[in-house]
């Protein structure tokens, strides 16, 4: 308990003393992971409307795809987006491994599937019928998805919730593919992993507790939002 009490005792000090190093993994942890977020987001609600609502062959293996890739470990997505932007990859003329960008792509490998799976769901648990009476009242393609999209706003939200949760709290495709580097690819996941190997358990504490309450004052504004959504 005394660990505990002084790792908390330590965040408080960090924060309120504005150390430049924790605010700078702070923002780069916020800076990253919201980029990834909404790339994710873009993807993941366009693909996973255009899945749900079409009719093709083969629409259940990649609705299967789509939900095996939820749980898709970090540590290999890490591996082949590190083995995708190597200097002998596909990508590796680029020049971002060891980059935010690098940690950005990663996430986004990781939250599509998330938000994607979760938008499937949401937009097939739609009664089918609803789609018939906005189509009677004579609306295009284009309106139809977008009334659709408004009435599966709430599990939308919960997506992105899901999708931005998976990627702040994430660690191991950071560190193979950011490389943990001081001032430029460390974050807070990252960091804490490297304190807590060195034995600075109140250090670690510390950045843990920094970790919860962004992940925290982020999910809580989503929610405010999500619950002003709500059907009365």
């Amino acid at each position: 308990m005394d660990l505990v009490a002084e790792g908390f005792r330590k965040a408080l000090q960090l924060l309120l003393a504005l150390d430049p190093e924790v605010l700078g993994i702070t923002l780069l942890s916020l800076e990253v992971s919201l980029a990834a977020t909404a790339l994710s987001v873009v993807v993941g609600i366009s693909a996973g409307t255009f899945i749900a609502l079409a009719r093709f062959p083969g629409k259940q293996l990649v609705v299967s795809l789509v939900n095996t890739g939820m749980g898709l470990p970090p540590v290999v997505v890490g591996l082949m987006v590190t083995m995708f932007l190597w200097r002998s990859g596909p990508l590796g003329s680029l020049g971002l491994l060891y980059t935010p960008a690098a940690i950005v792509l990663a996430q986004v490998v990781i939250a599509t599937p998330i938000v994607m799976g979760i938008t499937i769901g949401a937009m097939q648990s739609l009664p089918a019928a609803l789609r018939l009476q906005i189509l009677a009242l004579g609306a295009t393609r284009t309106q139809l998805v977008w009334m659709l999209l408004r009435e599966a706003r709430l599990p939308l939200l919960a997506a992105v919730m899901a999708g931005f949760g998976g990627v702040i709290s994430e660690v191991g495709a950071s560190i193979m593919v950011g490389g943990n580097i001081r001032g430029s690819t460390r974050v807070l996941t990252t960091a804490t992993v490297m304190e807590t190997g060195r034995g600075n358990f109140d250090v670690a504490i510390a950045l843990s507790a920094i970790l919860l309450l962004v992940t925290l004052g982020v999910n809580y504004l989503l929610t405010l939002i999500q619950q002003r959504e709500r059907p009365r």
